[in-house]
């Protein structure tokens, strides 16, 4: 192949006399002569030891360097950084969570950009640093393949992380001893992979194989199986391919790649974390997307998934019957996807689907279209004087469509889990937990602990929980996130008093709060914005140059 048109942003670092010094820093890595005449492929690698959903990719990271290798490349494996989501929920720590997305993002931006690379693949098992991932890619814009992970196991009675968050209340409430806890607790995670049911890593996985940066199946194999490790190691000679033809994240992460990716994650009932990130990712690339288009397409996009957390099925069974290459194509014979975008196999969704089989007939987790979940989306952007500039609540219709509570109002999400845990929330009540938000936290934190333990304590259908934070893609109930304009920057939420009525409208899309325009003008002329919790550091660099939720929650907005 054309060595000038593949080594685009190598060539300056390696060729001629003058790069003599570059050159002998690359022979101490094992560069020989001939490697500085070929393609540089970055394996950005996940790997991390501090949590199940990324112990394993140090070995995937190897595959996909020996698959650019063979296939005429160069690789060289660096790493960034991960948390755990699953660890530090409920935590101070938390509102790291969120901010890493950026980081990652950064990370992958500066290695690249320093190193020269000409081609990437990125490997991420977790849910921020999926969206992180692809946010570097898109913002290097060269030809770049995203590869997955994988899912967990199931462990001991279908159990999983989730389980043993509603353990926690399920033990205030009376119904499991401490032993019976730690039994859940000991067999819930057994081996390597991501959360699993359709949370937010499996959500955004689906998510990044619709919109064609991931090879086809990447998004629904089980993280420890040979179909992984060979996905890997296609992935690192897909780069070639893609650096031959010059396709680059621009050309595949299209305004219509963006909606293939929403109708896939309705179809899935996915995480409510997808509107944050997708958004997040279009804004990187240039591309659109708003609110309102979550909106339009839910409102021709059945629920077909019977999946975790609603539902009853984990990835790792969806994985067995065929991942979610059925259910595109089945999208796409109904006209709800769009064939024709690129992806990085340098064909067509379409073209990638064609031979694709149908699912076994005896199969319950996907559904037909005429017997679906939920015939529109689950995802609701919900507007009202308690939310502007929009809401996002995930609704599958097992919670109820409507409800109207009492308020009760919350400056953090301990204060809310402490009294969850002691009893004094009661059936009617409508948590709010404000001052959550990208800025207010600052960080964002999901609320995974107290919709758990609402969940735990048997309120799933009786409580309400609204807040400017957002949620697990493993929390499930009558909970509305992402509130915006959020508390800290003076939105409604800040105005919400003990006792006011709240009502949630999830087929009309509202939030309101049923107190007059006056009352909050007088509420809002005396509020005082809380003073920063951090004035130094990350989250503090965080708070000041992070955007609205609605917008994503990014930190490089013009």
């Amino acid at each position: 192949m054309p060595q000038e048109k593949n080594r685009r942003y190598s060539s300056p670092v390696v060729d001629g006399i003058g790069k003599s010094a570059s050159r002998a820093m690359l022979r101490a890595v094992g560069f020989k002569d001939e490697d500085f005449q070929k393609p540089q492929v970055g394996i950005a690698s996940t790997w991390s030891n501090l949590t199940p959903c990324n112990m394993h990719i140090n070995r995937l990271a190897e595959e996909s360097a020996a698959g650019a290798d063979e296939a005429g490349g160069k690789s060289l494996i660096f790493n960034t950084i991960t948390v755990s989501d699953g660890i530090a929920n409920g935590t101070e720590g938390m509102k790291y969570s969120l901010v890493s997305r950026e980081v990652i993002a950064d990370s992958i931006e500066t290695v690249a950009g320093c190193e020269g690379f000409d081609g990437l693949v990125a490997i991420g098992g977790c849910d921020k640093n999926m969206p992180g991932c692809l946010m570097g890619l898109a913002r290097l814009n060269r030809p770049s393949v995203f590869v997955y992970g994988g899912t967990i196991l199931p462990g001991e009675n279908h159990t999983d992380i989730i389980s043993v968050f509603e353990a926690v209340g399920a033990h205030a409430q009376g119904k499991l001893d401490l032993i019976d806890v730690k039994q859940i607790e000991e067999t819930a995670i057994p081996g390597p992979g991501s959360c699993g049911g359709m949370y937010t890593a499996n959500t955004m996985a689906s998510a990044i194989e619709a919109m064609g940066m991931s090879l086809p199946g990447s998004s629904a194999q089980n993280a420890v199986s040979d179909s992984k490790i060979a996905d890997c190691r296609a992935a690192g000679s897909a780069v070639l391919k893609l650096l031959e033809e010059d396709i680059k994240p621009s050309d595949i992460m299209t305004r219509e790649a963006f909606e293939n990716a929403i109708t896939v994650v309705i179809a899935l009932g996915g995480s409510t974390n997808a509107v944050l990130h997708l958004l997040a990712m279009a804004s990187t690339v240039g591309v659109d997307l708003s609110l309102e288009d979550f909106t339009e397409i839910g409102k021709r996009v059945p629920v077909l998934a019977d999946l975790r957390p609603s539902g009853h099925y984990m990835m790792s069974e969806l994985v067995a019957i065929g991942g979610i290459q059925p259910l595109m194509k089945m999208l796409l014979e109904r006209g709800m996807l769009q064939g024709n975008c690129l992806t990085v196999t340098g064909k067509t969704l379409a073209e990638n689907l064609a031979e694709v089989a149908p699912y076994p007939e005896e199969q319950s987790i996907i559904h037909a279209f005429n017997n679906p979940i939920k015939a529109d989306s689950h995802l609701r952007i919900l507007y009202g004087n308690l939310a502007p500039t929009g809401a996002v609540a995930k609704i599958t219709g097992k919670e109820g469509t409507h409800f109207t509570g009492r308020a009760r109002v919350f400056h953090s999400e301990e204060e809310a889990q402490a009294k969850i845990l002691d009893g004094q929330v009661v059936a009617g009540d409508v948590l709010v937990i404000r001052y959550e938000g990208p800025k207010g936290g600052p960080g964002m934190r999901e609320m995974l602990s107290p919709t758990s333990a609402i969940m735990g304590r048997g309120l799933g259908s009786e409580v309400a929980l609204i807040t400017d934070g957002r949620f697990s893609g493993g929390s499930h109930g009558f909970v509305v996130g992402h509130i915006t304009p959020e508390a800290a920057e003076g939105g409604p939420l800040a105005l919400v008093e003990e006792g006011d009525t709240i009502t949630l409208d999830a087929v009309n899309n509202r939030i309101e709060l049923e107190v007059s325009s006056q009352e909050l003008e007088r509420r809002q002329q005396a509020w005082q914005p809380p003073q920063p919790k951090y004035t130094r550091g990350v989250l503090a660099k965080y708070a000041r140059t992070v955007g609205s939720a609605s917008k994503g929650a990014v930190t490089d907005l013009p």
